[in-house]
């Protein structure tokens, strides 16, 4: 097997503090471990520059928003240039005054912003009150091409959205990429926090085989108090993973910082698609009321 038949993936996994310089180094130290290792491309957990503010509404944490292009991408997209790597990194992006996204942004081998993707799906819960920061995405669910791929890029929430990873692998997407930050609340009993865990590996594990596509997931790890102490903070569980296009782990982190590797095969979508052809017995005529809210 050649080179080009197939593709390693790294997915970064680390806790993230105060202070933006300490995240962003660590971010890069994971990008450089993982090429030293091997990877062409790499994924980095959401929101990796600072703590997840969301945690609490509070004016002063649009501060952290950054214009894309703007230095987080200068940053990553010199240290992607420099090992010839593609790099998926997740920013807090300031469009506008008083507008801002959640933002995936893809730096190619080459250095250049090839592409980004605001994320579509927004929470608003306890814990995670992203409405008040983030706009919702209006650039739609579309693979950004790089030097080693079409990457279906997605975020956290959408994760949990079979629609957005059927639309990603409908417009050509060879891989499914989900930068996240999640966890569990630290005073849920450990039962509950295992059936959310594993309910967040099956989902995506699932979008894996209905699609026929690998699937990557990077999640940040570590206690992060809630800065207002309304609630117990948040408890974020890493176990980032990557899966093959039948579900398979290939590689799974635990819950302390590290980087974890997998290769793919390029020709496994293609076969598995054609012993579970899905894509082929899709009742399209059948369909449109998945664009209603609800059937009444």
């Amino acid at each position: 097997m050649t080179a080009t038949d197939t593709l390693s993936i790294a997915v970064v996994q680390h806790a993230c503090e105060p202070d933006r310089a300490t995240n962003l180094d660590r971010s890069i130290a994971g990008i450089r471990e993982a090429a030293k290792r091997g990877a062409q491309l790499v994924l980095l957990p959401e929101l990796h520059c600072s703590r997840y503010f969301c945690q609490q509404e509070d004016a002063d944490c649009f501060d952290l928003a950054e214009a894309i292009p703007g230095p987080g991408t200068e940053a990553i997209g010199a240290v992607a240039a420099e090992l010839g790597v593609v790099v998926v990194a997740s920013l807090f992006e300031k469009r506008a005054p008083g507008l801002y996204h959640n933002t995936a942004v893809v730096l190619d081998a080459d250095g250049r912003l090839a592409g980004r993707y605001r994320k579509m799906h927004i929470p608003d819960d306890p814990g995670y009150y992203e409405k008040f920061y983030f706009t919702p995405g209006d650039l739609g669910f579309e693979p950004i091409d790089t030097a080693v791929g079409r990457l279906g890029v997605l975020v956290c929430w959408d994760q949990w959205y079979p629609e957005a990873a059927r639309l990603m692998a409908l417009a050509g997407a060879e891989i499914l990429l989900y930068p996240t930050a999640i966890g569990w609340n630290p005073d849920d009993a450990p039962e509950e926090q295992q059936r959310q865990r594993e309910a967040w590996r099956t989902i995506q594990r699932a979008h894996a085989v209905a699609n026929g596509l690998p699937v990557a997931v990077a999640n940040r790890c570590g206690f992060e108090p809630d800065p207002a102490g309304q609630h117990a903070g948040a408890d974020f569980w890493g176990d980032s993973f990557i899966a093959g296009p039948q579900g398979e782990i290939l590689t799974e982190a635990g819950a302390k910082t590290g980087v974890h590797l997998a290769e793919i095969e390029r020709a496994n979508t293609e076969r598995v698609r054609r012993w579970w052809p899905f894509l082929r017995d899709r009742r399209i005529d059948a369909y449109g009321d998945l664009v209603k809210r609800w059937r009444d």
